[in-house]
């Protein structure tokens, strides 16, 4: 994967920690120039659940892989911000080759989880279209300059597919359900008006990813276990699959507009997880 990148220019947003922060590291690896973009830095206040990770940490991390990491704090769900986000990368790199958004808002709702939804409050509305806002905000900018250049990756994360060919069930909580929904709809509707310009839009579903928060909440074996935690993947296993696309322009068109497995991604182009495990789809009924 190393150097084939190179010269390339990434925006990955929501890359303070989690699916955003894998993504930009294996970017980083392949060679690109990543602008990590997230609210939390080292000055700023931290989230409510103390979860770790800045946007600075991961530029050095980004920059400690060989690629260049440039950290830019943005509030993707404000409009200027976002503005102001694409007209640096612009004038400083004057094209753009990805985009990925991971961002969602889930935190302050998790604790109403299992609630009827007129007893949870109004804000889940707010927090579970976060998402959905960052994506679409970030989306109109990278595909402006991506539709002018004819070239060109954007990338969504969704969650709880587990089987494209059936209908998903109910999961539980409105708006997790609903703002994922929606990012799924509008990663389609976009790759309607952008592959005729050879921009691909592909929305990724990885499996139980060891992500920051799990890894926080999750310290018993009872709970592991409960989980299937032994199954999880890294985050950057999901990394490897954004950068695969990103070096095959023609296998990433073929997936437009497509909700993709990794799990399949990684079949395709035979990577493995950071660990050497061949990683299948994660399924919660695997025993």
């Amino acid at each position: 994967m190393a150097g084939k990148l190179s010269g390339k220019v990434a925006v990955v947003a929501g890359a303070t920690r989690g699916a955003g922060r894998g993504i930009a590291l294996v970017l980083a690896t392949a060679g690109a120039t990543v602008y990590v973009v997230g609210r939390t830095t080292r000055a700023g206040p931290k989230p409510i659940d103390g979860a770790p990770g800045t946007v600075e940490d991961t530029a050095e991390e980004v920059s400690s892989r060989g690629g260049q990491g440039i950290a830019i704090p943005t509030d993707c769900t404000n409009p200027e911000e976002v503005a102001s986000l694409f007209g640096r990368v612009q004038r400083e790199q004057g094209r753009l080759d990805v985009l990925a958004c991971s961002i969602f808002d889930g935190v302050n709702f998790m604790q109403n989880w299992g609630k009827p939804f007129w007893e949870q409050p109004v804000s889940d509305w707010r927090d579970g279209m976060a998402g959905v806002t960052s994506l679409y905000l970030t989306s109109r900018h990278a595909a402006a300059v991506m539709a002018k250049q004819k070239s060109g990756l954007i990338v969504g994360i969704t969650d709880m597919i587990m089987d494209e060919e059936e209908p998903r069930g109910y999961c539980g909580h409105m708006m997790q359900d609903l703002g994922h929904e929606t990012i799924n709809r509008l990663m389609f509707n976009m790759s309607q008006e952008l592959k005729k310009h050879k921009v691909a839009v592909c929305t990724l579903m990885p499996g139980f990813m060891r992500t920051e928060r799990v890894l926080m909440h999750l310290k018993s074996e009872e709970l592991k276990k409960q989980f299937g935690f032994e199954r999880s993947e890294s985050t950057e296993f999901l990394g490897r699959a954004v950068a695969a696309l990103a070096s095959d322009p023609n296998g990433a068109l073929s997936r437009t507009g497509k909700i993709s497995f990794v799990a399949d991604i990684a079949q395709q182009y035979g990577f493995t997880d950071v660990d050497g495990r061949v990683v299948p789809r994660f399924s919660a009924k695997a025993g």
